[in-house]
C-alpha cells in the first residue's frame, strides 16, 4: 500500500497531468517503451525492438508477438495509432498533446489546421509493425514513448462509452495491472494482469494507492503498518523532516523538479514585463528556502534544474529590491501607488505543513514591504485550482513542474505558445523560433546554446514565470521490507517491480 497524495483527477492517459494520476496509469497502461526501474531510461515495452533511420527521423517499431488486452483480445499496431491520434484529436483537449508534436503533421492536426488524421506520421504497416515519421531527429523520442500520454488505450471501450470509458467493467488494460476498484477519497486497488506480456515478472499481486492529503494521517498510516511507501515530501509533516531524515526509511536523491509561480500575462498590469520582473526581484528566495524547506531544496533563479542531461542552465534574476522598485516606478507605480489589488492563487494540497500557503504568506509580506503592493491570497481545492489555471482565471498562481524525461526540453517546451501547459497567456515568437531550431539540431552543443537563449528570454527578460526553488527527490519506505525502488532523477518507479521482502 502506498500513500499517493490527493485523489487522482483522472486515469485517462490522454488527460492526466498530475503525479498522483500518472503513478496509477503507469500500472494500467503501457507504451511502446517503458521505464527501466533503476535508471528510468526507456527500455522495450509493448515494442520488443525498433530500428531508427540514418537521419534519425523514421522509427520502425516491432510489437511483441503475444500482446493482449487484459480481457484477452490482441493488442495491435492499430491500437497504438488510435491512441496517439486520440491524444492529438482537438476534441480530446489533451494538455500533453505537445508530447506528440515531434511527429510529422501532428501539431497541425492538433490545432485544427489539418483535418485528416491519416496524414499524421504514425502508421500501422501490419498488425505488429509501426512506422513513425518525425519532423526532425528527436534525441528523447524513446523517452516520450514511455511517458503515460503515449500509452496504448482500449479503443473498444472508448468508442462504446465515450467520456465514461474508465467505468467499463472489466476495463481493458495494456499494462501490468487491472483496475479492480476506485473508491473516491479512499483508495485505488490494482490487481495483477495475467495477460500482461511480462506477468511472470510482476512482483506484487495487489497494490493499493491510498488517497491521503493530510501529512499527519499519512505518517500515522505508515508508522502503524497500514502503508508501506510514502511517495511525496508533501505527504509528511514539514516540522518533522529534520528528525525523519535521520531514519533509514528516508531516501533523498537528485530530482528534476522546479517550484515556481506564473503570471497571467493577459491581465493588467502583468502584461508589462517590468511589473513581472519587479515582483520577481522583490522575492528573497534564500529566505523562503531557509525558513520553510528542510529536505535539501535549493534556490532556483532558472527553470531547468541543475544536473539536467547535456545542458548548463542560464542565470536568471536574483534578489534586488532596489531594482524592483525602480522597475515598478518605470511601469507607472512609484512606491506601489496605483497598483491594483491582485490575488495569488494556490491549491489546498500542499501537505507538509501547508507549504503552499506558508510560501504565499511570506511573498505577500515581501511584496508589501519592498514594493508597497498588496496581494490577496486565494486558496482552492486542487481540481478547481487546476481548472482556474487552464482557463486563465487568475492573476498570479503557484505552479511546479516535474521533468517527464531527462532533457531540458521537458521544461522549456512548456512555454511555447502552443503548449497546453503554458497557462500564462504569454506568447513570444523569438522564444518559439529558438525552441523549434533547437529541436532540429543534431549537434548537442549547438542545441544547448539555442536552449540557453530561450531560457534567458524566459527567466531573465520576459518572466512569465518566476522560479523559486528546485525540489529534492524523496521517497519514504523501509528498505528492509520493501524492494524494487531505486532513486532516479525523474523519480519513476514501475509498480510491477516493487515488492515486499520475503513476499511473492
Amino acid at each position: 500500500m502506498v500513500i499517493n497524495g490527493p485523489d487522482p483527477q483522472t486515469l485517462d492517459p490522454a488527460l492526466a497531468t498530475g503525479l498522483e494520476d500518472l503513478r496509477v496509469i503507469n500500472g494500467l497502461f503501457e507504451g511502446l517503451t517503458r521505464y527501466d526501474p533503476v535508471t528510468a531510461r526507456p527500455i522495450p515495452g509493448l515494442a520488443e525492438n525498433w530500428e531508427i533511420s540514418a537521419d534519425g527521423r523514421v522509427y520502425t517499431f516491432h510489437l511483441r508477438e503475444r500482446l493482449f488486452w487484459s480481457p484477452g483480445q490482441p493488442i495491435t499496431a492499430d491500437d497504438v495509432v488510435y491512441s496517439w491520434r486520440r491524444v492529438l484529436d482537438p476534441r480530446t483537449a489533451a494538455e500533453y498533446a505537445g508530447q506528440l508534436y515531434y511527429l510529422k503533421n501532428a501539431e497541425a492536426y492538433n490545432n485544427g489546421s489539418l483535418k485528416d488524421p491519416a496524414l499524421v506520421g504514425v502508421h500501422a504497416l501490419d498488425s505488429r509493425t509501426l512506422r513513425v515519421e518525425l519532423n526532425n531527429p528527436t534525441a528523447f523520442f524513446l523517452d516520450l514513448c514511455a511517458f503515460q500520454t503515449l500509452s496504448v488505450v482500449p479503443r473498444q471501450v472508448i468508442d462504446k462509452y465515450g467520456g465514461q470509458w474508465l467505468r467499463a467493467s472489466p476495463l481493458p488494460a495494456s499494462g501490468p495491472y487491472l483496475l479492480e476498484a476506485w473508491r473516491l477519497n479512499y483508495k485505488i486497488r490494482l490487481r495483477k494482469n495475467p495477460f500482461y506480456w511480462d506477468a511472470a515478472n510482476t512482483r506484487t499481486e495487489v497494490i493499493d494507492f491510498l488517497s491521503v492529503s493530510a501529512p499527519n494521517t499519512a505518517l500515522n498510516l505508515y508508522e502503524t503498518g497500514q502503508a508501506d511507501v510514502i511517495w511525496d515530501l508533501t505527504s509528511i509533516p514539514n516540522e518533522l523532516v529534520d528528525e525523519l531524515k535521520k531514519r533509514p526509511d528516508y531516501h533523498a536523491f537528485p530530482y528534476l523538479g522546479t517550484y515556481f509561480f506564473r503570471f497571467n500575462t493577459t491581465r493588467k498590469p502583468f502584461d508589462d514585463p517590468r511589473v513581472r520582473r519587479a515582483l520577481a526581484l522583490a522575492v528573497d528566495k534564500q529566505r523562503l528556502v531557509a525558513k520553510f524547506l528542510h529536505a535539501g531544496e535549493t534556490v532556483a533563479d532558472h527553470l531547468v534544474p541543475d544536473g539536467t542531461a547535456n545542458y548548463k542552465p542560464v542565470a536568471g534574476l536574483g534578489y534586488d529590491p532596489a531594482l524592483a522598485r525602480r522597475l515598478l516606478a518605470e511601469a507607472g507605480f512609484p512606491g506601489g501607488r496605483g497598483f491594483p489589488r491582485f490575488h495569488y492563487l494556490f491549491d489546498a494540497s500542499g501537505g507538509g505543513g501547508r507549504i503552499h500557503e506558508r510560501l504565499a504568506v511570506e511573498m505577500q509580506l515581501m511584496w508589501q514591504e519592498q514594493l508597497g503592493i498588496h496581494a490577496g491570497l486565494e486558496q482552492m481545492e486542487k481540481k478547481v485550482y487546476l481548472a482556474a489555471q487552464s482557463r486563465l482565471d487568475f492573476d498570479v498562481a503557484r505552479a511546479s513542474w516535474i521533468g517527464d524525461y531527462n532533457d531540458p526540453n521537458t521544461f522549456l517546451d512548456l512555454f511555447r505558445s502552443n503548449n497546453g501547459n503554458n497557462q500564462t497567456g504569454w506568447k513570444n515568437d523569438r522564444y518559439d523560433a529558438l525552441m523549434r531550431e533547437a529541436n532540429q539540431q543534431t549537434d548537442p552543443a549547438r542545441r544547448a546554446a539555442l536552449l540557453q537563449q530561450a531560457e534567458t528570454i524566459l527567466v531573465r527578460d520576459e518572466l512569465p514565470i518566476v522560479p523559486l526553488y528546485f525540489y529534492a527527490g524523496f521517497t519514504y519506505y523501509n528498505p528492509a521490507r520493501i524492494k524494487g525502488i531505486y532513486p532516479n532523477i525523474i523519480d519513476m518507479h514501475p509498480p510491477n517491480c516493487i515488492f515486499k521482502a520475503g513476499g511473492p
